[in-house]
């Protein structure tokens, strides 16, 4: 687990970096510099929740694959707990093409900023796993609880929405959306 979180800040890094030398290469105020940060700011979103997500994923994936090796009837139940740490990667598909002046340059700086606030609250999704990956092991033990798991396994999307809300709140002070 450690390694991959350094994994993903020696990306996150990188991503940056790349993104200071495309900034530099272009004259300043230019529409392709502003657009180019925007872009980032989409990817660096993306990128986060969606790793944070296919570990999440794979953490209750694994236990759902030992529960329904042994009881295949609870396929159903434990599919659900598996693909709840997901959504963390549905918000950072927030952003697309924003109609605004492509040549103010805070905007594709603010882009960045609001890509990493719903990025670094989609890491949500892998506590979300290891959650689901219990509640799908006491749905093994007594079926009777899988809406119990339910609950307990979406509390931590709680700060994913908090995330993404803050994210909404920005883009529409900055003109975003």
């Amino acid at each position: 687990m450690k390694r991959k979180v350094i994994q993903m800040g020696m990306a996150l890094t990188a991503l940056v970096m790349i993104a200071g030398t495309a900034s530099a290469e272009m004259e300043p105020g230019e529409a392709g510099e502003t657009q180019a940060t925007i872009m980032i700011g989409c990817m660096v979103a993306v990128a986060i929740a969606g790793i944070s997500s296919a570990i999440g994923l794979a953490l209750a994936g694994s236990s759902a694959v030992a529960v329904t090796a042994e009881k295949p009837e609870l396929f159903g139940k434990t599919l659900v707990l598996q693909v709840l740490p997901m959504t963390q990667s549905v918000y950072g598909l927030l952003g697309g093409a924003p109609r605004v002046d492509l040549t103010n340059a805070s905007l594709g700086m603010g882009a960045i900023w609001i890509g990493f606030v719903v990025g670094l609250t989609g890491i949500s999704a892998i506590n979300q796993g290891m959650v689901a990956s219990s509640s799908i092991s006491a749905v093994g033990r007594n079926p009777d609880v899988a809406a119990r798991g339910i609950i307990f396994t979406v509390m931590p999307e709680t700060i994913a929405i908090f995330g993404l809300l803050v994210a909404i709140l920005l883009m529409t002070g900055l003109g975003l959306l």
